[in-house]
């Protein structure tokens, strides 16, 4: 009180009302450079409060943080999260997880009774078709499909455990393409080496839309990246139990290809061979080099695919002779669904040149020596792009030269199917905007090769000058 009656006698009432406004701008200002000089991000972080889960980029699961003021706080935990499934490759679905999981093979589930920490999960359930062509229609309509969920390890509808297995399990399908000798080893036996090989054989394999022929043609590889028996998971009437599965097999984004910057172990296609090399026991680790041997005897070995069906050479005997006589010696081979895989890599490996028609065959390339030579032969249709992409491209992680051919009109049988001035024959281009199962019937599988030997005859010189100057 002794303060306001001093205070009222010193000030008339107009000074009084403008100095208590001088006070209030004051004050307003002392508040501004406060706020302006400690910023929020000098006070201790905030609680977490406001967050929420999103599914973002088509396939992974991550935690969206709304408030911007503590996304630098959450950041190292985020990180060390990760989701349970992959949609995210171009052509391969997967999904890896680690918990208490029990694999129903007669109904197509996976049941997650019990998840580890570290993941990321907004769904209780995904479907996935565990094949890595998931582009392809005509092929993943011949793949099973799979769900995956999450329960409650206490809800009667669990399945009972059945056998409890103490190592990993690999989940997938050998259905879509794989009868293709090209395609068991892009979509398959590749990307199952990326998948597994880290474990060294302690994983176990269940296959689904199972092949005998198949699985049989390829056991000494599957047996090689695994140690326990192979399941047809399908048939099995019991509850398989893991600690830990991959369903679906991870892939990498061009054929016959190892990416090794995708691969937490730096995995490549030379890997891959050597893999190859031990599973057939191949001896030869490079082609010949004929400027250092001694014995001018010593010839390089060529080896022929031969097609019986489609895309075969009707004058395969006088390409033979034309080879001889440049110096080659010649091994002519076919492969199909009965040939014995371990002899006809032992042949390829043999050899320093293979040469075919663009088709399956051509993939025995993985089982050839180092600097050795691939020859393809393109025939008409304007697949030039496909069977580089195919074949061309994954020479150059295999550590082999290439050489192509591409035949002229007539070379062709097509010829003496349609008239000259057809446009199957004078503009393939116009028959590809039909699309490709046009392409297809009509280039793949109504055409067969003749050489003209004397054009030929350069393509094979050069490769012997290859195996001069390697």
């Amino acid at each position: 009180m002794l303060y306001d009656s001093i205070f009222a006698r010193s000030f008339s009432k107009q000074e009084q009302k403008k100095l208590r406004y001088g006070v209030l701008i004051g004050f307003l200002l002392i508040a501004f450079i406060f706020c302006t000089v400690f910023k929020p991000r000098d006070l201790a972080p905030l609680p977490i409060s406001n967050l929420q889960m999103s599914v973002v980029d088509a396939g992974f699961e991550k935690l969206m943080i709304k408030d911007a003021s503590i996304t630098q706080h959450l950041e190292r935990d985020t990180k060390e999260l990760k989701p349970i499934c992959n949609f995210m490759e171009p052509r391969s679905d997967f999904c890896e997880i680690t918990g208490d999981i029990r694999v129903d093979g007669y109904s197509s589930f996976v049941h997650i009774a019990a998840l580890q920490s570290g993941y990321l999960v907004e769904k209780d359930s995904w479907n996935i078709r565990p094949y890595t062509r998931r582009a392809a229609p005509s092929a993943m309509n011949s793949v099973k499909n799979w769900s995956l969920s999450l329960v409650n390890a206490n809800h009667n509808k669990i399945p009972h455990c059945d056998l409890h297995h103490d190592v990993p399990a690999i989940l997938f399908s050998i259905g879509g393409f794989s009868g293709n000798h090209f395609h068991a080893f892009s979509d398959l036996l590749i990307p199952l080496f990326i998948t597994s090989n880290h474990f060294n054989g302690e994983v176990q394999f269940l296959v689904t839309d199972y092949k005998p022929w198949w699985i049989s043609k390829f056991r000494k590889v599957l047996e090689k990246l695994s140690k326990y028996e192979i399941i047809d998971i399908d048939k099995q009437e019991s509850v398989h139990c893991y600690s830990s599965i991959i369903v679906g097999l991870k892939c990498h984004d061009k054929e016959l290809r190892i990416d090794p910057s995708k691969s937490p172990t730096g995995l490549s296609m030379k890997d891959f061979k050597e893999f190859l090399r031990s599973t057939y026991s191949l001896k030869r680790t490079e082609a010949i080099k004929l400027r250092d041997s001694e014995d001018r005897t010593t010839r390089p070995r060529l080896m022929i695919i031969s097609r019986r069906k489609t895309r075969s050479f009707m004058n395969l005997g006088i390409i033979t002779k034309a080879a001889k006589t440049l110096g080659y010696e010649v091994v002519i081979a076919e492969a199909n669904h009965s040939t014995d895989l371990s002899k006809l890599a032992q042949i390829v490996n043999s050899c320093d040149v293979l040469m075919g028609v663009h088709g399956a065959g051509l993939t025995n390339m993985v089982f050839l020596p180092d600097n050795a030579i691939l020859i393809q032969i393109i025939p008409l249709g304007q697949i030039d792009k496909l069977a580089r992409i195919d074949f061309e491209e994954p020479t150059m992680d295999m550590n082999l030269s290439y050489l192509e051919y591409k035949i002229s009109i007539k070379e062709s049988t097509l010829v003496s199917q349609y008239p000259v001035d057809h446009d199957i024959i004078r503009n393939p281009l116009s028959v590809g905007k039909h699309g490709w199962n046009l392409v297809s019937s009509i280039y793949l599988n109504k055409q067969n090769v003749k050489l003209d030997v004397q054009r030929f005859r350069s393509t094979l010189s050069r490769a012997m000058e290859l195996l001069h100057y390697q």
